[in-house]
């Protein structure tokens, strides 16, 4: 595993896309946090990431879009599926170099705070604390674009894949506001996400049996569900929606609250997608 970390890691610089990143995640930091808190003086460096944590929708697909991608195209994911190492640990390796590079901006943030503290009272805890909920969002984000990116053989799909699905993350919150409370709704927008899970089944499995057995069986249990008590389903879907919302779980670091319920639900988030990487890698291995 050590061995692809380094070898991905040095890809990311190699190809500029490790400068670009950090470069532009730092530019845009800074413009924020110096408009927001060095010329007004406001101590809360906190709020600030509240803003800076929608330019990871634009940066997270770039820093990704070639991990997977890439190497399908240049035909080298052979090479590399040869050599004397599991899946999860090729699959992990390229995740934490990812990771790495995003870790860089974020470290180079945290001296924000110290910088704020010598004109002005600075809760670290706070700021510390949203940083932290800041670098777990952006490991979810990344953990997203790393199985986009191993979907497709060309980085402008992967890129655009993954862009769609971080704006589509983003705006969870409005979007639950706008399914209707009734029950019906909520039953319909579930049975639809069932027919998207089961063609990402599909697509995994190439197995339309697998695909209608999955899509019938979750179903029928919704149909159950839905049936014995509809009543149950009055607003579900938006409150699921609001629940699994990645960037609203941030605000509880941002105003000071230390959500561990959060802290689990980013790295599940995390872990799943990785885990879903490496099923989608294990299947091209083999075919």
């Amino acid at each position: 595993m050590s061995a692809v970390y380094r070898k991905e890691l040095r890809g990311f610089f190699t190809s500029m896309i490790g400068y670009v990143f950090i470069a532009f995640v730092l530019l845009i930091a800074g413009i924020f946090i110096t408009l927001t808190n060095f010329r007004t003086g406001y101590p809360n460096f906190e709020y600030s990431l509240g803003s800076i944590s929608m330019i990871l929708i634009f940066v997270v697909p770039i820093l990704t879009m070639r991990i997977f991608a890439e190497e399908r195209r240049s035909k080298t994911d052979q090479l590399l599926y040869s050599l004397p190492m599991s899946v999860t640990e090729i699959v992990i390796g390229k995740y934490l170099a990812a990771v790495t590079v995003f870790a860089v901006p974020c470290a180079v943030m945290c001296l924000y705070p110290v910088i704020m503290s010598f004109y002005g009272k600075v809760s670290f805890t706070s700021a510390y604390g949203a940083m932290l909920g800041f670098f777990l969002l952006g490991c979810a984000l990344i953990a997203v674009g790393v199985f986009m990116s191993s979907l497709t053989e060309s980085q402008v799909i992967s890129a655009v894949i993954s862009f769609g699905a971080m704006i589509v993350i983003y705006m969870m919150s409005s979007i639950s506001s706008l399914i209707p409370a009734a029950s019906s709704a909520s039953y319909i927008a579930f049975a639809v996400v069932i027919l998207l899970i089961a063609l990402i089944v599909y697509y995994m499995t190439k197995n339309y049996w697998i695909a209608f057995s999955v899509a019938a069986a979750l179903e029928l249990v919704l149909a159950i569900f839905f049936f014995t008590g509809s009543s149950r389903f009055e607003g579900l879907f938006s409150r699921a929606l609001g629940w699994l919302s990645f960037f609203a779980r941030l605000d509880n670091f941002i105003y000071g609250i230390f959500d561990i319920t959060s802290l689990v639900y980013y790295l599940s988030v995390a872990a799943v997608f990785v885990f879903l990487t490496m099923q989608s890698v294990e299947k091209r291995r083999w075919s």
